[in-house]
């Protein structure tokens, strides 16, 4: 093992301070809800976050006050509806006010991207004919392609201060594996100034099939080895979605006082990972 291998609960203290810009990526699956816990319970304040698909680890941060601004695609409960406290910040300013910087998932994905490759900013046609560019004026701008004339739309350049992952695998050195829908994850990680990542297990070698790709050691500043650590999401090849959880989460979430109670109870109220799998009664 390397020094790059630790407990999450000091790679988020080492690596995650208030008023960063902090992206927990993850599409559909390996979504990093054990890190986004660990951030709750350090009271991380002022934090913008950034996501294409911000679901209920976003809506948990946004709920205990960790984040004054979001950046994202597109926000909900997959499969059955809003993100309450999201909606309690943006309308009613509870637990405090929260700035929106909205985009479609083409958009995201091209910041990214233009993180990624060093650029200032993305360039893309998906806007024209949208509100967007209206609705986030500060953010949407446009270009004239010198060579055709084309205007295109720009977008700023994302490059969170830390990018936090869950992936599948690690091996001794730190090299990381994710396979499965990776959405952006690999652009986020590429991006980011600082990459922390949570992963199922530590092996001795990384088979890398197809529709996987490998993080390389000198990219990632911290690996921590934590099983469960995408549930209620899942992680292909180890456990499925819990479903039951995000249909639960929309009567949670929907009182200030159930969500702060619940909090309070499974991730303030535990330790560690293990603790909250423990507390909401799942398999860790």
């Amino acid at each position: 093992m390397t020094a790059r291998h630790r407990p999450l609960r000091d790679a988020i203290a080492t690596h995650v301070h208030d008023g960063m810009t902090v992206a927990l990526e993850g599409f559909t699956h390996l979504i990093p809800f054990a890190a986004g816990h660990e951030i709750i319970r350090q009271r991380r304040r002022g934090l913008t976050l950034v996501r294409m698909t911000p679901d209920l680890v976003y809506d948990q941060m946004i709920g205990m006050g960790c984040a004054t601004a979001l950046a994202f695609s597109w926000g909900g409960n997959p499969g059955v509806g809003s993100l309450h406290r999201l909606r309690d910040a943006i309308e009613h300013q509870w637990p405090h006010p929260l700035a929106i910087d909205e985009h479609s998932h083409a958009g995201m994905a091209a910041r990214y991207a233009a993180g990624a490759a060093g650029l200032p900013f993305a360039m893309l046609r998906g806007y024209a004919g949208t509100d967007l560019a209206a609705a986030n004026a500060a953010q949407v701008r446009s270009v004239t392609c010198p060579f055709t004339g084309e205007v295109l739309a720009a977008l700023p350049a994302l490059t969170p201060d830390v990018t936090i992952l869950h992936a599948q695998e690690a091996d001794a050195e730190g090299n990381v594996l994710l396979r499965g829908i990776v959405g952006a994850s690999r652009e986020a990680a590429m991006a980011a100034r600082t990459v922390v990542v949570t992963v199922e297990r530590v092996v001795d070698r990384l088979d890398a099939p197809m529709n996987a790709f490998v993080i390389p050691a000198w990219q990632v500043a911290a690996v921590c080895e934590v099983p469960g650590g995408a549930y209620p999401s899942y992680a292909l090849g180890h456990y499925p979605r819990d479903n039951a959880f995000y249909q639960a989460w929309d009567a949670i979430a929907r009182d200030r006082g159930s969500f702060t109670a619940w909090m309070e109870r499974h991730v303030l109220g535990t330790a560690d990972h293990a603790g909250f799998l423990r507390s909401v009664g799942a398999a860790a």
